[in-house]
Formats: structure tokens, sequence, C-alpha cells
């Protein structure tokens, strides 16, 4: 199917932030379940967690052990460890993708048996890729070239990393088609795309590629998925434009914390706010 491509402007992002009313509340602002990190990865779970919150979102509802929950806590405590209704769902960022690397193997993870109850918009990372196309609500995944290379090759789709990074838009379209989910492919240059769209974003810094930052990534992804489920669920290209506008968030608090050298996840994540108010203004 062919795409016409469109090349994501601050313009385009701030369409997709959502500002609260005098009207809202905790629960109307849009609450995100999120289900991420893991004994191996504890960090990547705090790092969501703060990232979604700096997003701007009504409430997070943090699913995981004890003493995920508690490392949680210390950095973001407004967060709720206590299982209930969400919007949107975060899912997968700090877990092996060897642990779950089949669909039946996360079915079996008694939080994910939760998550399958509340068919809302979800986002998928790293270890939970592997369930895209199994679940019946709007879907996103973030793979890198690497990840994405091997979820295909599961699929039956041979093709290198290498070969993804040499044409970019060719894959993401065509992962977006084979696997039935919105796609959005990580890179020095992000792409997304769904059966309709095909998204670019402008280059972001090569300071960019450092620990963590992706899990910062889906933590704004996911908070923004979270406040856009409304708009999600009654047009089929929202997602796209909102993992878009995720992207285009977490490549301008990068430039902002950077400025010129280089920077970690946890100054990104100190950013996000002043970037979502510069496409604001």
């Amino acid at each position: 199917m062919s795409r016409t491509l469109k090349k994501w402007t601050a313009r385009d992002a701030k369409k997709c932030i959502i500002i609260p009313s005098d009207l809202d509340h905790k629960y109307s602002r849009g609450v995100l379940g999120v289900i991420t990190g893991s004994a191996q990865y504890p960090g990547a779970a705090v790092l969501t967690t703060s990232a979604a919150a700096a997003t701007g979102i009504g409430m997070i509802r943090f699913h995981s052990s004890s003493g995920l929950a508690l490392l949680v806590l210390h950095t973001t405590p407004s967060c709720v460890v206590q299982p209930g209704k969400v919007s949107a769902w975060l899912i997968g960022s700090g877990i092996s993708s060897k642990k779950y690397s089949d669909v039946t193997t996360w079915l079996r993870h008694r939080w994910f048996t939760l998550a399958t109850k509340q068919t809302v918009p979800t986002v998928l990372d790293a270890g939970a890729i592997y369930l895209a196309g199994s679940l019946e609500q709007p879907t996103l995944i973030t793979p890198h070239s690497g990840e994405l290379s091997a979820l295909l090759t599961a699929r039956g789709v041979q093709v290198t990393a290498e070969a993804i990074e040499g044409d970019p838009k060719k894959w993401v379209s065509g992962a977006a088609q084979t696997l039935g989910v919105t796609v959005l492919l990580k890179g020095s240059v992000t792409y997304v795309a769904n059966d309709n769209v095909l998204i670019e974003l402008p280059a972001a810094t090569p300071w960019l590629a450092t620990a963590g930052s992706g899990d910062v990534l889906a933590g704004i992804i996911g908070a923004l998925v979270a406040t856009n489920t409304i708009e999600i669920l009654n047009d089929m290209n929202r997602l796209a434009e909102v993992a878009a506008t995720g992207a285009y968030i977490h490549a301008l608090a990068a430039k902002n914390a950077s400025r010129g050298g280089p920077i970690s996840a946890e100054m990104i994540t100190a950013q996000i706010s002043g970037a979502i108010s510069q496409l604001i203004k």
C-alpha cells in the first residue's frame, strides 16, 4: 500500500497535546497502567513512570513486584500501586525479550491477565513487542531496528537489522501491514507507520543514544496515549500521530538538555515539561 510521507512538525505535535480544562480531574485527564521493569532492569520502571508523570497525566497505576514499586514511589510518589481502571497501557520496557519471547508466556504473566481485561489503547515496548497483533485494542509497538528484525523474522519475514536501517521507510510500513499494528521505528531519524500513514520525525541529537532514553520515550508516549484515548478510539490514525508527537517531545527535551553536550536519560526527563510548554506556546 502506497503511503504519503508526512514530515512531523511542532505544529503537528501541538495538536496531540490535550490541555486540561477547569472541569477536568485526575480520572478525566487519563490514567496510564504501567507494567515495566524487572530484576535485571529495575531502572526502566523508574524512568517510564517519571517520564509519564512529567508529560502530564491524571494518574499512573504501576503494576509490578513490591521491590520495583518501592523504587518507583521513591522517585514518583504520586504513582498508585494498586490495580484499577486505566485508559491506556504501557507494557514491556525493561523486561527481557528472551524471557517473554512468545505470546503464551506473556499470557501467563500475572499482571498481563489484568491488562487483557481492559481493552484500551496499548503501547508495547521491548520485551512485550512480541504481543503485536494478538490484542484487540489499538496497539503501538516501539522497536529499534534489531528488535524489529527479530520480530519480523519470528513471523516469517527474513530481514536483518542492517537492511531495516538501510531502508527504514520501507520496513516500518511493511511491518505495520504485516503485524496489523502501528509501528514506531526508533533511530537517529524515527519513523511511524500504520496502514494509512507514514510519518518522519526530524533528526534527533546524536547525544540521545544513551542508556534509558528509550524508556523515557515509552513513558512520554504512554502518557500521551492515555490522554488521547477517546481520540484514538475515534480516529484510526490518531495513535500514529500521538506516537510521532511523543518522539518529537522526546527529541526536543533531549536537545534542550544537551545544549551541544552529553546527556543522560534522567536529564531528558527533567526537560519534558519545558519542551511541552514550548510546543503549546
